[in-house]
């Protein structure tokens, strides 16, 4: 703690406390001989006064002594340090130290108390020795303390998981039989697979002193998956300990790290799981590259997603109409119970395909799947074709339409033999085949062989040189059963059986699912494609997840990876991040769906005892004596007034007492933060006149950064698109705090809802509706393109809202009518879209209103407009005025009618109702030309 910010308050105390004493010698009669503190002898020359000092009191001289000590204690800046450790002297000190994912946020007094222990190893002139337990390789040799101080300065949290059973064997051989004086542990607080075996090694090491030192905070979350559902987006989290209702928040970032979703994640009392859902347009989603949980800095709050993640669009073309008595008879019923968890399907059939298809490839789907269609008409054929060869992945099942189709097809990867083979048939086998084991290259690889999955029946490919290059999964007789090749920039497949159970009971399998789920998640170039069609083997490390949660491009220490499919979890040797390259990568995590956390239980630690980290903290004792030092020159003076008359008379002793009064306002200064607060909080002369001069739109401070940023800059960008379109020039948008603030300056307030965000106090709403009451205009956003009113079924924000509308007297409200003046104060608009088209804009219906409402203040402006299409979000531009978050769907025209409504609910607050008057302006032409 700096010294300046008290020595102002002193120096200021000084300079009132001396010239008040100056003016009440003035007042007091001269007495000889009577003692005078030697600076105020100074002051009796300049006030005229013959007076010779006598010899001071030895009370006097020793009060004079503590004020002169305590200011030279003062300059000298004393610390207190209570952490202070003592240490075993009987051998080396060994330090074994967490430095994993969970010790990131608290790795700065992590570091603090093992720098202290070191510090007393080396005023004890022990060794020590130093490891870390996510370290890959280490080197915990004995090392002078001063050594052992750079290597701790090295040292970083590392996005793994500790190992501590390595680095405690490595701690005890280095110590080469020597008994250490002290053992520490500096723990993260959460268990590990090896513990037992790590806290056994460390009983061995027979050490003086077992210290295990963990920090009281509160045990960090971790997420463990993302699912992309139909829906919603679904998130599940884990903590350590099942306390007490915990509430925070998970934030879905896109790939230039901007915040686009947001969902509170609860865990309940006595709950070690929580479950969160974004829901929002599977468009919107597809954007998602990271979930992170809101204000925790660590690699395990952290969810990075890739390709795999998004979820596919799957058109569905089915050869036999669907049978909708008998579903069950139905291919297309088999397709769509597999893909519909994770895909959005669109379904035809073969018959319809011909006028259907153009306004199926415009749908932009991942992926087409044909079951049992087969032939094709020529311009079918071409236009898929052409949609193949730009990137689209075409999947064809046989079936007996395939079957009996002649002629070669190039839309199928290889050739087929005429007819089927069957159990029982000309071409038969005798009995049912099996799946054989997946090739290395394919995107099955990983799955485990089926032993009870067989083919009754299916198609045959001609047999060829590179057939083998093009199977993906064949039978145990070697036919292949899945084929595929590279068509231009996409991929065809075939299922050289069925997808109903008349060939085979692979589409009643779990194996289905996951074939499929596959299939679509590495179309549109999810992984790497090499020369021969196959998939890469082997994935560079791209980006690595850094232990505070952010993505980094060293990558060194990571070895490439070998996707074989599903959710990866990080190894030493792969690490938590993004394999690939820019075109296409896989994601790697901390945590799997099936990541669990538990307390660390340091009970096997034999004899160990137990020292909070951060527990005290150093202080400084420079303000304390600055202060006493004030209180004694206080004293000294006032000593002096009285020993020199200055309280002997009426009017000296009145004047004293304003003295004393300023002497120790003066002295309290230092304490009184809470005062400077209060006076810094009155807005000034030259910024209300700002403010008066200039047009400022507003809008609520929720306490949310994410969500405060895109206030300020959508208004900001609203701002520069009214002073470009219109004549008025608005100043800079003012975030506001209702409570607090003075809102009559704003003539409108923009409020974006969050459920996550503090509930509004008492005051704040009361400061809201008292604007509204004076003619002041609410724009409430819940951000979720929900209807705030009239649904049964709402989201947390519009709960949010109706829980702050409870505490108003709104009046009636109405969706815009068609003829409101909104929809012609400036542009012509019959809707009003955000950066999400679907909610109606809500404003005081026109009629009915009750007089104890909050009704409009005056020329029939509504006090409150309602919507949940994120008005900022739309109008929110970077500062090189691009758009910061995309539209949904992605549309400029849609931007541009967002910042239409927003300009055109500006012109309505400032104009009020003066285009409705236009109705009479025939009239009134009339009555001018009579």
């Amino acid at each position: 703690m700096g010294g300046f910010e008290f020595l102002s308050p002193f120096v200021l105390a000084a300079l009132v406390v001396l010239p008040a004493i100056w003016w009440l010698l003035k007042l007091t009669p001269p007495r000889p001989r009577r003692e005078v503190f030697p600076p105020l002898a100074i002051l009796l020359k300049l006030a005229k006064r013959d007076e010779t000092p006598a010899k001071s009191p030895w009370w006097l001289t020793l009060l004079r002594m503590a004020l002169a000590t305590f200011v030279i204690l003062a300059i000298a800046n004393p610390v207190i340090n209570p952490d202070r450790t003592t240490l075993s002297t009987g051998g080396p000190l060994a330090l074994l130290i967490d430095n994993g994912w969970a010790s990131a946020e608290d790795w700065e007094a992590r570091t603090a108390a093992a720098d202290a222990l070191i510090e007393a190893a080396g005023r004890a002139d022990l060794p020590v020795t130093l490891a870390f337990t996510a370290d890959k390789t280490g080197d915990p040799r004995p090392v002078s303390a001063n050594e052992a101080r750079q290597r701790l300065a090295a040292a970083e949290p590392q996005a793994a998981r500790p190992d501590r059973l390595p680095a405690a064997t490595a701690l005890v051989e280095a110590l080469d039989g020597t008994t250490p004086g002290t053992v520490a542990f500096l723990a993260d607080g959460l268990s590990g697979p090896e513990d037992q075996a790590a806290f056994d090694m460390l009983n061995g090491a027979g050490a003086d002193d077992l210290l295990v030192m963990r920090t009281n905070r509160a045990l960090p979350a971790a997420l463990t998956a993302v699912d992309n559902g139909a829906a919603a987006s679904r998130i599940t989290a884990a903590r350590a300990q099942a306390g007490s209702r915990a509430e925070l928040t998970v934030n879905a970032y896109d790939l230039q790290g901007r915040v686009i979703a947001t969902s509170p994640l609860v865990f309940e009392a006595g709950t070690k799981a929580a479950t969160a859902e974004i829901r929002a347009p599977f468009e919107v989603r597809n954007d998602f590259a990271r979930i992170a949980i809101d204000g925790a800095a660590n690699a395990g709050a952290v969810q990075l997603l890739d390709d795999g993640f998004k979820r596919r669009r799957v058109a569905l073309v089915s050869g036999s109409p669907a049978n909708e008595a008998q579903p069950l008879l139905s291919a297309a019923y088999y397709l769509r119970q597999a893909l519909s968890p994770y895909a959005d399907l669109i379904s035809s059939d073969a018959a319809t395909l011909p006028e259907q298809l153009d306004a199926l490839i415009e749908q932009n789907p991942s992926v087409v799947i044909l079951s049992d269609v087969g032939t094709l008409g020529e311009d079918v054929h071409a236009l898929l074709q052409q949609w193949v060869e730009g990137g689209g992945t075409l999947v064809r099942f046989a079936g007996p339409r395939l079957a009996s189709s002649e002629g070669e097809d190039t839309l199928l990867p290889v050739r087929l033999r005429s007819g089927a083979r069957a159990f029982g048939g000309a071409m038969s086998w005798s009995e049912p085949q099996n799946l054989a084991p997946f090739p290395q290259e394919s995107p099955f690889y990983g799955l485990p062989v089926p032993d009870d999955i067989n083919v009754s029946r299916q198609v045959l490919a001609e047999p060829a040189p590179d057939l083998s290059d093009h199977t993906w999964a064949s039978l145990q007789d070697g036919t292949p059963l899945v084929t595929e090749s590279v068509s231009g920039e996409g991929r065809l497949v075939l299922f050289h059986t069925s997808a109903d159970p008349n060939w085979s009971n692979l589409p009643i399998s779990g194996y289905f699912v996951e074939m499929l789920r596959r299939i679509v998640n590495i179309s549109r170039a999810s992984q790497a494609v090499d020369a021969d069609g196959g998939a890469a083997p082997l994935l560079a490390p791209y980006r690595l997840l850094v232990a505070n949660g952010t993505l980094s491009t060293d990558v060194s220490g990571a070895n490439p990876l070998a996707d074989a499919g599903g959710p990866l979890i990080a190894t030493r040797e792969n690490p938590p991040g993004l394999y690939g390259s820019s075109d296409g990568f896989t994601a790697v995590n901390l945590f799997g769906p099936q990541g669990t956390l538990s307390p660390l239980d340091v009970s096997a630690l034999e004899g160990s005892r137990l020292q909070p980290i951060g527990e005290t903290r150093a202080f400084s004792l420079k303000p304390w004596l600055l202060a006493a030092a004030m209180l004694l020159l206080i004293a000294d003076g006032f000593i002096m007034l009285a020993m020199n008359g200055a309280f002997s008379n009426l009017k000296a002793r009145r004047a004293a007492l304003p003295v004393i009064l300023a002497a120790c306002l003066a002295a309290a200064l230092p304490f009184a933060p809470g005062l400077a607060g209060t006076a810094r909080a009155q807005m000034s002369d030259a910024e209300i006149t700002d403010l008066l001069y200039e047009t400022h739109l507003a809008y609520v401070v929720t306490g949310e950064a994410d969500v405060d940023r895109i206030s300020g800059r959508g208004l900001k960008g609203l701002s520069d698109y009214i002073s470009y379109r219109t004549a008025l020039e608005p100043g800079d948008p003012v975030g506001v705090d209702p409570a607090e603030d003075e809102l009559a300056f704003y003539p409108l307030i923009y409020w974006p809802i969050s459920a996550s965000a503090p509930m509004p106090s008492q005051e704040a709403i009361a400061g809201i509706e008292a604007y509204m009451r004076n003619g002041g205009t609410v724009l409430f956003d819940t951000r979720d393109q929900y209807s705030p009113l009239g649904q049964e079924a709402v989201s947390a924000n519009t709960a949010r809202l109706r829980a702050i509308l409870d505490n108003i007297d709104v009046p009636p409200l109405e969706p815009v009518p068609e003829g409101h003046v909104l929809t012609r104060s400036f542009y012509l608009l019959s809707d009003f879209p955000g950066r999400y088209d679907g909610s109606p804009l809500w404003v005081e219906a026109r009629s009915g209103a009750s007089a104890d409402m909050v009704t409009s203040g005056g020329d029939g402006v509504s006090p409150i407009i309602i919507t949940g299409n994120d008005f900022a979000g739309a109008w929110a531009t970077n500062p090189d005025m691009t758009p910061m978050l995309p539209t949904v769907p992605e549309s400029p025209l849609q931007r541009q009618f967002a910042y239409r409504t927003g300009v055109n609910i500006v012109m309505y607050m400032l104009t009020g109702n003066y285009k409705a008057d236009q109705v009479h302006v025939p009239a009134l032409l009339e009555r001018l030309g009579q």
